[in-house]
């Protein structure tokens, strides 16, 4: 199917639905997503030590609002890269471009009776690490990253963990 452009609100009286065969994704190596292939998937993580590379991002408008409701200018705010981990993280890293930082939290979850942590990102993040132990990436984890504004991406993730638990959170 090609894709279409709208130019008004699109309305949906029972929603849309993303689903078939390529609404899951298997990264099995490294990987620079896309909007075309991630964006709005569910992105399977079957690299241990995959490293997978988010898209710049781009408002459209570079720097001025005089594109912001051209459809014909590029822009990917909104685009969501959904991650589950399917193999156990040995050093996995999520990463931006650089100039992109995360902004959101990680919410570390243990298998034991100890307490989970949550984790914020330093104004400088541009990298979330997993080992599949004290920094996450057990089976199981799920991360939601999605460009909100120029250079940050709004990070949702909870992580399953164990040992003495660590910030995903990094600076590449």
């Amino acid at each position: 199917m090609a894709n279409t452009t709208f130019s008004g609100p699109v309305r949906s009286l029972n929603g849309f639905i993303n689903f078939g065969p390529t609404a899951a994704v298997s990264l099995t190596a490294d990987t620079t997503l896309t909007m075309n292939d991630h964006a709005g998937r569910i992105l399977l993580c079957n690299d241990a030590d995959g490293k997978f590379l988010l898209p710049t991002i781009t408002t459209g408008s570079a720097g001025s609002t005089a594109g912001d409701n051209d459809p014909n200018v590029a822009s990917n705010l909104g685009a969501t890269y959904t991650f589950i981990i399917q193999t156990a993280a040995t050093d996995m890293d999520i990463l931006t471009d650089g100039t992109d930082k995360y902004i959101g939290f990680a919410k570390s979850l243990v298998s034991t009776a100890a307490t989970g942590s949550a984790w914020f990102p330093a104004a400088s993040n541009d990298v979330m690490t997993f080992n599949g132990t004290t920094s996450g990436g057990i089976v199981g984890t799920i991360i939601k990253v999605t460009a909100v504004a120029s250079a940050q991406y709004f990070v949702e993730a909870y992580i399953k963990s164990s040992g003495t638990q660590v910030t995903p959170f990094a600076d590449a």
